[in-house]
């Protein structure tokens, strides 16, 4: 088809061509002399342009036919090309992994396609389990493609738990700068390298980019926010970090639990205690109530005090009426603990309540409501029915059988363990 239509563009092109001869040379047809080896030659216009037209459209035939085999030689090779990287891509969505990693890496040898049939290749290589295949077909790459060779060769790297070599890989001068995608995973690699101060400080460009949806955004800035707080070395670092965070962030009851257990290791009692104080002020979570009774600081009195006043507000909080017992645990109050675990669990308090009504009863001494409390435990984490304790009378009444059916064959009440 292509040739039909250059032949008929030379046709119209020498009919335009004799008319406008016609029309220009009809009153005066010209004068060529052509001199050439001691010959003279001699025309008028009109014919030395059809000579020249003519000559033109011999050497264009000419050139036609003889590159004819090497086009049609092309074409041939440019469809297997095509076909190889469409039956690959094909067998890669498929799941037909060795058959797409040889179509693939078929398709490779041509440098139009060669990117892309050479990621595909190694996506492939890494579907079925073999790494060094994958990294073997990234390295056919050469100095080529810098920026995919690195963004692929980090992908494969953390999948095999590797940061630093991600890192290396993104660093890579030749790979710079990153696309957004080479940004992304660096964050990730700096996250799962322990950096998370560093990923958390990516998060900017991110966003101007739109590497990750909106979604995917507030949850890294969380997840790295917690980690970098949990990473901080020293006072000053945690401090800094803790002073980044935008509002929204230190109410969040897991950044402000990192923060908190962090501090309070360091021995900050005041700023552990008051930044979960200040997020039960603005926003009420249930984790962060009882995290507020197990934190390792002092201030005993000053923690009851708070928690008390909260209830007032959240009186059916089982998290708060576990905080308050747990308080008043440690002040040594122990029938006040008692009540309000029972309170506690009245309110729909689980496995953690009975797990420290559990550890109360044998700190008193009670071996038997202890064993009951840690069962019952067990069935509330399981979902199970729990069962209810006895009365204390009735308690005291088994105990009391129980002792006197545990004697020796002397009459005497056998020692334990």
């Amino acid at each position: 088809m292509t040739l039909f239509r250059t032949l008929l563009l030379w046709l119209v092109l020498a009919l335009a061509g004799a008319l406008a001869a016609q029309l220009l040379l009809a009153q005066d047809p010209g004068y060529v002399l052509v001199r050439w080896r001691g010959y003279d030659y001699t025309t008028t216009v009109l014919i030395a342009i059809g000579v020249l037209f003519a000559a033109a459209f011999a050497v264009w035939l000419l050139w036609t036919l003889l590159s004819l085999p090497f086009r049609a030689w092309g074409r041939h090779r440019d469809s297997r090309v095509r076909a190889r990287i469409g039956h690959g891509l094909e067998a890669l969505h498929q799941g037909h992994w060795s058959r797409a990693e040889k179509e693939l890496a078929l398709a490779a040898e041509d440098e139009r396609v060669e990117s892309a049939a050479r990621l595909g290749a190694a996506e492939a290589a890494v579907a079925r389990g073999d790494h060094a295949a994958a990294r073997t077909h990234l390295a056919g790459f050469g100095d080529r493609h810098a920026a995919l060779r690195a963004i692929a060769t980090a992908e494969l790297a953390l999948r095999e738990q590797r940061p630093t070599d991600a890192l290396v890989a993104l660093d890579a001068p030749a790979a710079q700068p990153l696309p957004p995608r080479g940004l992304a995973l660096r964050a990730e690699a700096l996250a799962a390298n322990g950096q998370a101060a560093e990923a958390w400080g990516l998060l900017g460009a991110l966003r101007q980019q739109n590497a990750w949806p909106q979604a995917l955004l507030d949850e890294r800035e969380q997840r790295w926010a917690e980690a970098s707080l949990r990473e901080a070395a020293d006072t000053n670092a945690l401090a800094e970090r803790w002073d980044a965070l935008p509002k929204t962030l230190r109410t969040d009851p897991v950044v402000v639990d990192a923060y908190a257990t962090r501090a309070a290791a360091f021995g900050w009692d005041d700023a552990a205690t008051r930044s979960i104080e200040q997020a039960l002020d603005a926003r009420w979570d249930e984790h962060l109530a009882t995290r507020y009774g197990q934190l390792p600081v002092g201030r005993l009195e000053h923690r009851r005090g708070q928690a008390e006043r909260w209830l007032k507000a959240h009186p059916g909080s089982p998290a708060l009426l576990g905080t308050l017992a747990r308080l008043a645990q440690d002040a040594g109050d122990w029938p006040q603990a008692e009540a309000l675990l029972h309170r506690a669990l009245a309110q729909g308090g689980g496995s953690e309540a009975w797990e420290a009504l559990g550890d109360g009863y044998a700190r008193s001494g009670d071996e038997y409501r202890a064993r009951q409390c840690y069962a019952n435990a067990l069935a509330a984490g399981r979902g199970q029915a729990v069962v209810p304790l006895p009365p204390r009378e009735m308690h005291q009444r088994i105990a009391d059988e129980a002792l006197v059916e545990d004697r020796d064959e002397h009459g005497l009440p056998r020692l334990r363990e």
